[in-house]
C-alpha cells in the first residue's frame, strides 16, 4: 500500500532502496530505469551504480538515452518504470516529498534544453539561484566572485545571458550547478562549445571537487575526453548499459574508442563511396541562352 505523501509504485518496480552500506558508498544508483515514448524505448531497464568520490563518464552515441536517463535520475522526467537514488535517497516509486527534496539538494545539474532565466546577468543569475536555495547572501557573493573569475565570466557585467555565446552559456550553467556546493555534480556534455582554456579550468575544478570527496557524473560522446578525465565509465547504447566499471576494466588494455566502436557497432564506407568528392567533376552551370540564340 502506498504511504501518504509518497509517489506511487510503478509497474515492474525493482523493489526497495539499496541497503544502507550500498547507499553510503553510492552517489547515484539506477534500478530498472525505463522510459518509453509511445512505442519507442528511450531507456531500457537501465541498472547502474556510481561510486561516491568517482569521476564517472557515461558515453554513448547520439540518441543512446544518456540525457533521458539523467533527467529521470534527477527527478525532471517521470520514468515508465524503475527508480533512482541520489546519495541513497529515492527519487521515484513511493519516495516521500521530503526524500525527493533532500535528494535534489544533494546534486547540482547542468543539462541542455532546460529553461534558464536568461534575462539576467551572470551575477544576477547566481544570486537568484543562491536565494532560491536559501543560501547566505555573503556566501553567495563570495562564491559567485570565485566562479565568475575562474570561468572567465567576470567581465560580462551588464550583459544578459540571452546574449551569451553557446560556450559562455554552458559556463554559467556550470557555475549555477556548483554554487551551493553539492555532493554530486551531474553534467550533460559539460565541455561542448567551451573554449580550450576554459575547458582546462573546468577539468581542474572537477578534479578538485572529486579530490575533496565529491562525485562527478558527466555524459559525453568524446572518448578521448572521458578517457583522460574519468576513473569510471559506462557505455550506453539504445538505452541499455553495455559495459561499466573502472576505465581499465572497461577498456581491457585497448583504447576506449576502440572498445566503444566494438560494443556499439562501427560503420565503414563501402569501396567507391563518395568518389565524386574532390574529383573536379562538379556540374557546369548551364547557359541561360544557347549559342544559337545569340546568332
Amino acid at each position: 500500500m502506498t504511504n501518504p505523501g509518497s509517489l506511487p509504485r510503478y509497474p515492474g518496480s525493482p523493489g526497495p532502496s539499496p541497503q544502507a552500506p550500498e547507499a553510503a558508498a553510492t552517489a547515484l544508483s539506477l534500478r530498472g530505469l525505463t522510459k518509453r515514448f509511445g512505442n519507442a524505448v528511450a531507456v531500457d531497464n537501465l541498472n547502474l551504480d556510481i561510486p561516491t568520490g568517482s569521476m564517472y563518464g557515461i558515453v554513448g552515441p547520439n540518441g543512446a538515452g544518456k540525457t533521458t536517463a539523467l533527467t529521470m535520475a534527477t527527478g525532471l522526467l517521470e520514468p515508465t518504470s524503475g527508480n533512482a537514488w541520489i546519495c541513497g535517497l529515492p527519487m521515484w516509486d513511493q519516495a516521500t516529498e521530503e526524500e525527493v527534496m533532500a535528494a535534489k539538494q544533494r546534486y547540482g545539474l547542468l543539462a541542455d534544453g532546460l529553461p534558464i532565466f536568461d534575462r539576467l546577468t551572470a551575477r544576477e543569475y547566481l544570486e537568484y539561484l543562491g536565494h532560491l536555495r536559501g543560501m547566505d547572501p555573503e556566501v553567495i557573493a563570495e562564491r559567485a566572485d570565485e566562479l565568475l573569475e575562474a570561468l572567465d565570466l567576470a567581465g560580462t557585467e551588464g550583459k544578459y545571458i540571452v546574449d551569451f555565446s553557446a560556450g559562455m552559456t554552458k559556463k554559467i550553467l556550470l557555475a549555477g550547478a556548483m554554487l551551493h556546493g553539492p555532493d554530486v555534480l551531474i553534467l550533460d556534455e559539460p565541455f561542448e562549445a567551451v573554449d580550450p582554456v576554459s575547458s582546462q579550468v573546468i577539468r581542474d575544478i572537477l578534479r578538485h571537487f572529486v579530490a575533496a570527496g565529491g562525485t562527478v557524473v558527466l555524459s559525453s560522446h568524446v572518448m578521448e575526453l572521458v578517457e583522460g578525465l574519468c576513473d569510471h565509465v559506462a557505455i550506453i547504447a539504445e538505452g541499455r548499459c553495455l559495459r561499466a566499471g573502472t576505465i581499465d576494466e572497461v577498456r581491457q588494455g585497448q583504447p576506449l574508442n576502440d572498445v566503444f566502436v566494438q560494443l556499439v557497432g562501427g560503420r565503414s564506407l563501402s569501396q567507391g563511396s563518395f568518389g565524386w568528392l574532390g574529383s573536379g567533376n562538379s556540374p557546369r552551370p548551364t547557359e541561360d541562352h544557347p549559342e544559337e540564340d545569340r546568332k
